[in-house]
């Protein structure tokens, strides 16, 4: 019976998954505003107008896609050192029953940019970004301090330019 009530339990995968499957103009939303947002001063305008919707109907779906977890996160991406901050990658073993505890308070930090699961003795990954490379070892020990688990940060030996752009 036991064994029949884990199988039953979802996955923190199950539980991380989109909450709808996105529709056609969800889709043709994603695939347009992947590279060339607009900058002007009205960039949602713009881009809706090019998408043949209202800035409004266009704000709503964006919103929607990232409280329905399709999209996990919408904005740019800088290259923060050249802003005076770092991007590190770190990792953490937490125990299975442990898990969604240490997530929310991973989570709860504002340097945590987003985190992944994996199936790993690193089961949690999630990037740090700070406003100093000092930032990174004080958010390292706060992760640790309320956690109670090792963080494992990983920082950039080299930066490569990969543009990708799927097709939704």
């Amino acid at each position: 019976m036991a064994d029949a009530v884990e199988q039953a339990k979802p996955s923190r995968r199950a539980a991380l998954a989109p909450a709808r499957e996105p529709d056609e103009l969800d889709r043709r939303i994603i695939n347009a505003l992947q590279g060339d947002f607009p900058l002007s001063p009205e960039p949602y305008a713009e881009a809706a107008a090019k998408l043949g919707i209202s800035e409004a109907e266009l704000l709503a779906r964006l919103q929607s896609l990232l409280d329905d977890r399709i999209l996990t996160r919408f904005g740019p991406m800088f290259q923060i050192e050249r802003l005076g901050g770092a991007f590190c990658l770190a990792a953490m073993a937490v125990p299975e029953a442990e898990f969604e505890r240490v997530v929310e308070q991973v989570n709860a930090l504002p340097q945590v940019a987003h985190n992944y699961a994996r199936e790993h003795a690193f089961n949690l990954w999630f990037v740090l970004a700070t406003e100093t490379p000092e930032g990174i070892d004080a958010a390292v020990q706060a992760i640790q301090a309320a956690t109670g688990y090792p963080v494992y940060p990983f920082p950039k030996e080299k930066e490569y330019f990969v543009e990708m752009k799927l097709q939704a």
